[in-house]
């Protein structure tokens, strides 16, 4: 403790000037850190939605979409299980929570139970061949759980698409998922092209059904053509997803109006191919989350595995719907449950209230310390600025986004920085007080002090490690400037004050400490 090593001194001059250039572009104009040398760094801390503006969502997840779903999945494997295995039923059909058949042989239940085995199916029986057929437990969470990773994958590739810079997308709780979009003005557009499902199916219509019949197997749908909606039937099981589409980008269709122009994979080019080939003349629909979108006619057999969807929407809709498909569906429906828009002026506003707290924090610090401790509170007002310094500089470099709170958690770091220092010479002043002389009162003053330091800051370290893990959003801004405030003022004050001070002492012989 009475001396720092050459390559201790070392890291601190480097940790120094790495601190000075990463923290360097925050202070510069965007077109100054342009014409920065190609060897500095010239990224600044990116803001966040509460200091730039933009859009908070709650996007609440419709797992019982999901649910239906699995139930019509296993209601087809049933029907091809019929086909395979010469399976007799009657009356198969999805309810709400299951699914229901009814076995001509009831000796054939055994089958039914054999091929159904891995499917996590549970198997209920009644009289006369009824049975019934519900996922269990295990096997409902494990689809809630897919359906929730999905939803948020498909979700952040939606927000890349539309060049959100640093967005929030993330999960909370068991069905909910928070999406946070900084600098977004148009949040209308964001919000409609975000939370759209966007379950892209194709359908052959059955122009023969009868108005206000609807056959066995068969939907109807609302076609709308130049403002004017009109019923139309189509097969209930689409002939083709959008789970086979490969690229979408915007276009116009035959008559100058915006489309989107969409290419299959090899799979769907195939189908696509199959499906034209065989309904020449017929009509197939376009339908987008339960939305009829055109209606063209097979004129010809389509080989190329291209199709365009066109119909009444603009420019923009088309870009937006075309970055929809690339991103790929979600797999339940979401809506909207809250909503928080921060306007620019006032995150302007935040930026310069926060950036004043800190300058009156930070200086109201440097003065306090001058005048209690004298110049050893100049030693520690440097190492102030310098935890200030290494603060910004790791938020930089690391990419971390600046909340307000994180604001926060940077002004009560300041107070932290010198809390060590202040343990430090109070210490000091203690062995002055048992008769020490300057360098023995100094050394034992670091080390006398240096276990609470310690203790100190790692219980707060655990509070801001557990904000940082349950904390969302703004919280986990503040946990994590109060973490790296926290490690940059343990290693200023037991480094950089005392390498400072030391230098000072043996420069000096002073034949008293002056703190």
């Amino acid at each position: 403790m009475s001396q720092l090593s050459l390559p201790l001194r070392l890291f601190i001059l480097a940790v120094l000037a790495f601190s000075v250039l990463y923290a360097l572009p925050n202070v510069l104009t965007a077109a100054q850190r342009q014409n920065l040398p190609a060897w500095m760094p010239d990224r600044a801390m990116t803001l966040g939605l509460d200091l730039q503006g933009g859009a908070h969502l709650v996007l609440e997840v419709e797992l019982k979409d999901v649910m239906q779903r699995a139930y019509e999945n296993l209601e087809d494997q049933v029907r091809v299980l019929g086909r395979e295995q010469h399976l007799g039923y009657v009356n198969l059909r999805t309810v709400d929570d299951g699914l229901e058949l009814v076995l001509r042989d009831p000796a054939q239940l055994a089958v039914l139970r054999q091929s159904l085995a891995r499917e996590g199916v549970d198997i209920a029986t009644g009289s006369d061949g009824e049975v019934r057929l519900t996922y269990g437990d295990s096997a409902l969470q494990e689809m809630r759980r897919r359906a929730l990773a999905q939803t948020l994958q498909v979700l952040r590739s939606r927000v890349d698409q539309f060049g959100v810079a640093e967005p929030v997308v993330q999960q909370q709780g068991d069905n909910r998922v928070i999406v946070e979009l900084p600098g977004v003005k148009d949040v209308a557009r964001a919000k409609a092209a975000i939370g759209k499902t966007a379950q892209l199916t194709f359908h052959l219509v059955d122009d023969s059904a009868s108005n206000g019949t609807v056959p066995y197997g068969e939907m109807m749908l609302q076609e709308e053509m130049n403002g004017v909606k009109r019923p139309l039937v189509v097969q209930k099981r689409p002939s083709l997803t959008g789970e086979m589409l490969t690229s979408a980008s915007a276009g116009f269709d035959q008559y100058g109006g915006p489309a989107v122009d969409i290419a299959f994979d090899a799979r769907g080019t195939k189908i696509f191919a199959q499906l034209s080939t065989q309904n020449i003349g017929k009509r197939f629909a376009i339908v987008l989350d339960g939305k009829v979108y055109s209606a063209p006619v097979f004129r010809e057999a389509i080989l190329g595995g291209r199709a365009q969807i066109s119909g009444s929407f603009s420019t923009e809709e088309a870009q937006d719907l075309a970055a929809i498909l690339n991103a790929g569906a979600l797999p339940a429906a979401v809506h909207v449950v809250e909503e928080r828009t921060v306007g620019p002026s006032l995150g302007a506003d935040s930026v310069k209230a926060g950036t004043l707290a800190i300058a009156i924090g930070l200086l109201a610090v440097l003065v306090f310390m001058g005048i209690f401790y004298g110049l050893f509170g100049i030693a520690a007002d440097i190492a102030v600025v310098a935890n200030l310094v290494i603060l910004v500089a790791v938020m930089s470099a690391m990419g971390f986004t600046l909340t307000l709170p994180g604001m926060a958690g940077m002004v009560l770091t300041l107070g932290m920085a010198v809390d060590a220092n202040v343990l430090i010479f109070e210490r000091m002043r203690e062995e002055i007080d048992h008769g020490k002389k300057p360098f023995a009162a100094m050394v034992g003053g670091f080390q006398g002090a240096f276990s609470t330091i310690i203790d100190g800051h790692v219980t707060t370290l655990v509070a801001a490690v557990v904000l940082f893990a349950v904390g969302t959003g703004p919280v986990k801004g503040f946990a994590v400037a109060l973490t790296i405030g926290l490690l940059a003022s343990l290693f200023t004050s037991i480094t950089l004050v005392r390498w400072m001070l030391l230098s000072w002492l043996r420069w000096a012989k002073p034949q008293s400490l002056p703190v």
